[in-house]
C-alpha cells in the first residue's frame, strides 16, 4: 500500500536525482582534489546518459498498467549505477600539463551546477514529504 502512494509522488524520481549527484559530486571533488597530480584524467558522470534513463523510466512508468497478478509487486524506477567516464577534451580551449582540458574553473563550475540540482531536488522531496504528512494528518 505504502510503495504504491510513494511510486505514484515524484519521490522515486527526485531518490535518483539526489542519488545521481551525491555520486557525481564525490567524482567532481576527485577531480577537484587531484587537479596537480601529473597525468590525473579528470573524470565525470555521464549527465546526459543520466537523463536518458531517468527520462524512460518516467516514460515506461506513466505508461498504462499492464494486467498484474493480485501481490505482484509493481515496477520501480531502475537504479542502473552510471560510472565515471574521463572527460572530453575539447580541442579550442587550453592544453593543461596533465593533456586534459578541463580546468578549476571548469570543475568547479560543474560542482556549483550539480550542488543546485541536489538541493532543489530534496527541496522538492521534502515538499512531497510535507504535503503526504498533512493528507495523512488530515490537514489542508
Amino acid at each position: 500500500m505504502y510503495e504504491s502512494l510513494f511510486n505514484a509522488t515524484t519521490l522515486p524520481v527526485l531518490q535518483q536525482v539526489v542519488s545521481f549527484t551525491q555520486a557525481r559530486h564525490q567524482v567532481l571533488a576527485s577531480n577537484i582534489a587531484n587537479l596537480d597530480v601529473p597525468g590525473y584524467r579528470a573524470r565525470d558522470l555521464p549527465v546526459s546518459e543520466f537523463q536518458r534513463q531517468l527520462a524512460e523510466a518516467i516514460r515506461q512508468r506513466d505508461e498504462p498498467p499492464a494486467f498484474r497478478s493480485p501481490g505482484e509487486p509493481e515496477t520501480t524506477l531502475p537504479s542502473r549505477r552510471l560510472e565515471p567516464v574521463e572527460l572530453e577534451d575539447l580541442p579550442e580551449t587550453i592544453l593543461y600539463h596533465d593533456d586534459g582540458t578541463k580546468g578549476l574553473e571548469y570543475q568547479v563550475s560543474e560542482m556549483l551546477k550539480n550542488q543546485m540540482q541536489h538541493n532543489m531536488a530534496v527541496s522538492l522531496m521534502t515538499h512531497q514529504f510535507n504535503l503526504l504528512r498533512a493528507a495523512i494528518n488530515e490537514r489542508t
